[in-house]
């Protein structure tokens, strides 16, 4: 319940928080806002941070490659592999569980997102700007080890350049 009232007030405001955090690069936000279908409600990296840290139940995807979350991920993300996603491994999967779903920078999560959303799970959420605005704003990410790291996998060295903080990584 808590994850949903979240949810909700992370809709209402969550235009005017992003427009403000990302004002030092007004060309990001709007590259997001060409990529974004808003098809999947978004939650601000501060936000999914408070709601990580106070709410257990909710389950953290990771919907790059393999690589890229080997590379570095939010702490205590699943991985989920966007290019072999497949229904059957969520047939048993409580429908109001609460989800953050995140990528690079939030274009793949979002279709996952929908695709959780047609399978009926109804407390999903994308994280804004992925791992890419994650880091931007100062939040930690861990290796494989489970171990901090300043690595972050840039998908390709164009969608790199999107991310201010950290050491970029194209392998």
């Amino acid at each position: 319940m808590k994850f949903t009232i979240l949810i909700a007030l992370t809709v209402f405001s969550y235009s005017s928080t992003i427009f403000a955090q990302r004002a030092q690069n007004p060309r990001y936000t709007q590259k997001l806002e060409r990529i974004y279908k808003h098809s999947v409600p978004l939650v601000d990296p501060k936000t999914a941070e408070e709601i990580l840290a106070g709410d257990k139940e909710v389950l953290l995807l990771d919907t790059r490659t393999k690589r890229e979350y080997e590379v570095s991920h939010i702490p205590n993300a699943t991985f989920v592999d966007f290019n072999s996603f497949d229904k059957k491994d969520w047939k048993e999967m409580d429908r109001e569980q609460p989800i953050i779903v995140y990528c690079s920078v939030g274009y793949r999560s979002e279709r996952i997102g929908e695709k959780l959303q047609n399978m009926g799970f109804k407390n999903i959420s994308n994280l804004y700007g992925g791992i890419f605005e994650w880091k931007n704003v100062g939040n930690e990410v861990v290796d494989r080890e489970e171990r901090p790291t300043e690595q972050v996998h840039t998908y390709n060295a164009d969608w790199g350049r999107w991310l201010d903080r950290g050491e970029k990584v194209v392998k």
